[in-house]
């Protein structure tokens, strides 16, 4: 697996934006988390890959469109995943299916592999806490949960880490 020099080309390309690079490498670390409690076929590599560079269009969007709105990042992004997933040698099928997860990382529901799933639930656990305050509406969470995770060990890692809740 070439994680780490993925993660060292996505911090050159994010250069001393902390705040992408942080985001990128929370999301990692969350999905290798639901990798290890995912009980499906999944494949490891696509899932880290697209965790390491799902935001990468976010710069060329706001330099675009003015605006890091999710449909820019997705149209955006899978350009330049996939210049810099050919630096190694990755099969276009993995990168292929790695670019589709980038292009619709905001979109569930067009994608519905495990794989995006994964990856999908790995972001909504970094964001929740950035966009809901959740230690004052824990009684809403459940439901929010309920709604916006797509794995079990999405919802059951949210439901730890948010409501207190000990994995099933």
């Amino acid at each position: 697996m070439f994680k780490n020099e993925i993660i060292l080309k996505m911090k050159n390309y994010f250069a001393d934006d902390q705040k992408r690079i942080d985001h990128a490498l929370n999301v990692t670390n969350y999905a290798e988390k639901l990798i290890k409690h995912c009980n499906k076929e999944i494949n490891e590599e696509v899932i880290i890959y697209a965790a390491i560079l799902h935001d990468i269009g976010i710069h060329e969007a706001e330099r675009k469109y003015n605006s890091t709105a999710g449909k820019y990042q997705e149209l955006e992004g899978p350009p330049i995943a996939k210049k810099i997933l050919n630096d190694f040698p990755i099969t276009q099928k993995l990168i292929s299916e790695i670019c589709e997860i980038i292009a619709h990382h905001h979109s569930p529901g067009v994608i519905n592999t495990i794989n995006f799933k994964i990856l999908y639930d790995a972001d909504c656990l970094v964001n929740l806490p950035e966009e809901y305050n959740y230690k004052e509406n824990k009684d809403k969470l459940d439901q929010i949960i309920d709604k916006l995770y797509l794995t079990e060990c999405g919802s059951s890692l949210a439901r730890k880490l948010f409501l207190g809740e000990q994995r099933k």
